[in-house]
């Protein structure tokens, strides 16, 4: 049976509506629906110009496709030629990309446009560290939903350049039953709390009982994981007998970890693991050896170092 994941993030349609959205922000931010009084002053209208984008340091380049619209956000006369392939590792001193256009327009428009190369490429270049630091186990690299309010899509399509997996894209694209979600009780009224197996049970049921009733959304709902977090050994051997999807193992050391991983082949060998929490570049190693399937940590986004890139002028 073909292994079930979350949908990855593509470069489309929506993602550029997203990142049109955000750069008409960025205009705003710098203009106020006023001028570049400055470029106004010291450069001479109708001056054409020539400029390279050029890495400042080694990386992941990503964001080229955004580097074009924001380039055109702002003066569609600009020409935009990328000289490096977008998810390329390039050495400090590549040149990404050449630019051409009216002066005033390019000096105007460069900084949002650097802006959206260094965070997007920042994120790709951490993520392959990460991936690299755990080459050959066969694990894979996910990201989370820790990201900016409105940068999600353009964020994970990043760690999907670096050469990471990407989890959940929103609360429509996935069950993940948390610890949260089974905290809920009434105690009050004699309802008692819902129990790991009981969670997975109910929505393994749900997605089956609208596969059946929507045929025409039968391909979506089959393919919806349903995905526990648990804590504790005692939880994982509650709930595998369940099947779900995947087991999120959070907070846990490598050594419980490799139990998990034992009752797992011993009970569900369908189902994958994911380790989470606190997991960095110093630890994903020894984490990955463990046998579990999957590694997912926030700070492929929320952590990600500026990439430094620059403006030169030909």
């Amino acid at each position: 049976m073909a292994r079930k994941d979350y949908r990855p993030v593509m470069w489309d349609a929506a993602l550029e509506d997203d990142l049109r959205q955000l750069l008409r922000l960025a205009v705003r931010e710098d203009l106020d629906r006023h001028h570049d009084w400055t470029t106004g002053i010291l450069v001479a209208d109708g001056a054409e110009a020539r400029a390279v984008v050029a890495a400042r340091a080694a990386g992941v380049v990503a964001g080229l496709p955004g580097a074009k619209l924001a380039l055109e956000e702002y003066d569609r006369r600009i020409t935009w030629t990328p000289l490096v392939e977008e998810g390329s590792v390039v050495a400090k001193g590549t040149k990404l990309a050449e630019i051409s256009g009216p002066a005033r327009s390019l000096l105007t428009a460069e900084r949002p446009m650097l802006n959206l190369l260094g965070r997007l490429s920042g994120i790709a270049t951490l993520t392959r560290q990460y991936v690299d630091a755990v080459a050959g186990t066969g694990v894979r690299i996910y990201d989370t939903r820790k990201t900016m309010p409105g940068w999600r899509r353009i964020e994970k399509y990043a760690v999907r350049m670096g050469g990471g997996s990407n989890h959940r894209l929103g609360l429509f694209d996935g069950i993940l039953i948390k610890d949260n979600h089974l905290a809920q009780g009434l105690e009050q009224l004699g309802i008692a709390r819902t129990t790991p197996a009981e969670a997975v049970r109910k929505a393994k049921a749900f997605t089956a009982e609208r596969a059946a009733a929507e045929p025409a959304l039968r391909e979506f709902w089959d393919s919806m994981l349903v995905e526990i977090e648990v804590d504790t050994l005692a939880q994982l051997d509650q709930i595998l007998p369940e099947g779900p999807d995947v087991v999120l193992l959070d907070n846990m050391p490598p050594t419980v970890l490799r139990e998990a991983v034992y009752k797992r082949n011993a009970v569900a060998p369908h189902v994958e693991l994911e380790a989470s929490g606190g997991i960095n570049l110093q630890t994903v190693r020894a984490v990955a050896e463990t046998g579990v399937e999957r590694i997912s940590s926030g700070a492929l986004t929320h952590s990600a170092l500026w990439w430094d890139v620059g403006l030169d002028w030909l």
